[in-house]
């Protein structure tokens, strides 16, 4: 074990090849219930490789896999609609997907992902930015960067239609979603 470094590594060395901690990551999502609560969830099996090229931020890359059946709202019996052939379906769409287009950056701390997201089948465009949170070592000598971003998406663009009308009026489930991620992203070594 090395000794532990705190001190924040510059974005511009940050150039490699990540891939997420999912121990330190979380990808969630945020609906309304009922037109007057929040929803929040997360997917708790998500795999990703990410490509950094601060050199030339174009060239950046990222691809995640994430499996639908790990959907979590802390409610068992929402969490098996969710499952359902309703919303995920996941005896049949036992994954959704994003594979990044182009990266770009907005500002000093803000960087553009733009990816096609898959969903039952479905693929859609989809742009998040993201926040530069930082980066250091962590005590075991990895090189960790952390990223926060989040977008807004209408569920129904990937055929997750399912709704039911209030007595008062409206409907049961937001159209609207937010995407919310918190990345932990570890360097990789570099090949010899």
């Amino acid at each position: 074990m090395s000794d532990f470094d705190a001190s924040t590594i510059a974005i511009d060395d940050l150039t490699g090849d990540y891939q997420i901690d999912p121990a330190h990551t979380r990808l969630g999502f945020v609906a309304r219930h009922a037109m007057i609560t929040r929803v929040r969830g997360t997917f708790k099996d998500v795999d990703a490789n990410i490509h950094l090229d601060t050199a030339d931020l174009a060239s950046s890359t990222a691809e995640l896999t994430i499996k639908t059946e790990s959907v979590d709202t802390g409610q068992d019996y929402r969490d098996g609609h969710l499952r359902g052939e309703d919303f995920f379906d996941v005896a049949n769409y036992p994954e959704m997907r994003f594979a990044s287009t182009s990266a770009e950056q907005v500002d000093d701390e803000t960087y553009r992902m733009t990816g096609d997201l898959t969903i039952k089948d479905v693929t859609k465009p989809v742009t998040v930015d993201f926040t530069y949170i930082g980066s250091a070592k962590d005590p075991y000598g990895n090189l960790r960067a952390g990223f926060e971003g989040r977008t807004i998406v209408n569920r129904k663009d990937w055929g997750l239609e399912w709704n039911a009308a209030l007595e008062s009026g409206g409907l049961l489930v937001s159209d609207k979603v937010v995407l919310e991620f918190d990345v932990s992203a570890v360097k990789l070594a570099d090949a010899a």
